[in-house]
């Protein structure tokens, strides 16, 4: 069983897979919410199943596998849909994450942007949430190339951050440059480290 279980969370273009890829980088094993997903999205996958059953089979590819631009085409403008595709799924997606820490030893970290708004954050130990100015990660998102009116749309989508900030345990500021943060990252990483000593069966034991 891992020692400990951090969730790492923030909006779009907070610097969330900034600080994910440094702590893979420092040593922790990293979970990526969208990777499990894919997993479940594979021809064959129950999630693939649960798709094509509440949104019909037009959502699968010719090999079975989810097509998600056809999914996204369906749950866009139907918050409806977008609720059952999201309550089939995400128990789904706490299943493996669960199966992954009983395997795992040491410090595991599962990033994933909606680790608040699906629950999953009930199954980590602490919660890291990443955090800028909306003008911020406006301005960062069109610089990597997305159109400004898709990402005004998400960040409005996403709200203003409250719930992540409501439970996160540890906040990390990213308003300032690449190096300020990947100064508050090592500083995190040492954080981590010494809770999960605590945490560590040994310790327990005490």
């Amino acid at each position: 069983m891992a020692d400990l279980m951090v969730g790492l969370t923030g909006g779009l273009a907070s610097g969330k897979s900034t600080v994910a890829r440094r702590l893979g980088e420092l040593g922790f094993a990293v979970v990526d919410a969208d990777l499990l997903v894919r997993e479940l999205y594979v021809a064959g996958g129950r999630g693939a199943a649960a798709l094509a059953e509440l949104l019909g089979p037009e959502v699968l590819d010719t090999e079975g596998a989810v097509d998600r631009k056809a999914v996204a085409a369906k749950i866009f403008q139907d918050r409806e849909a977008r609720r059952r595709v999201e309550k089939a799924i995400h128990p789904l997606v706490l299943e493996r994450l669960q199966e992954i820490a009983h395997r795992s030893r040491g410090i595991v970290v599962y990033e994933s942007a909606v680790l608040v708004a699906s629950g999953h954050a009930d199954a980590c130990d602490l919660l890291v949430t990443i955090e800028a100015p909306s003008d911020v990660r406006l301005r960062r998102a069109v610089e990597r190339g997305m159109d400004e009116a898709d990402a005004q749309a998400r960040l409005a989508a996403q709200g203003d951050g409250s719930d992540r900030l409501r439970a996160a345990d540890i906040v990390l500021d990213n308003s300032g440059s690449l190096e300020d943060l990947l100064t508050k990252v090592d500083e995190l990483a040492t954080e981590l480290r010494r809770r999960a000593s605590l945490n560590s069966p040994g310790s327990r034991d005490l």
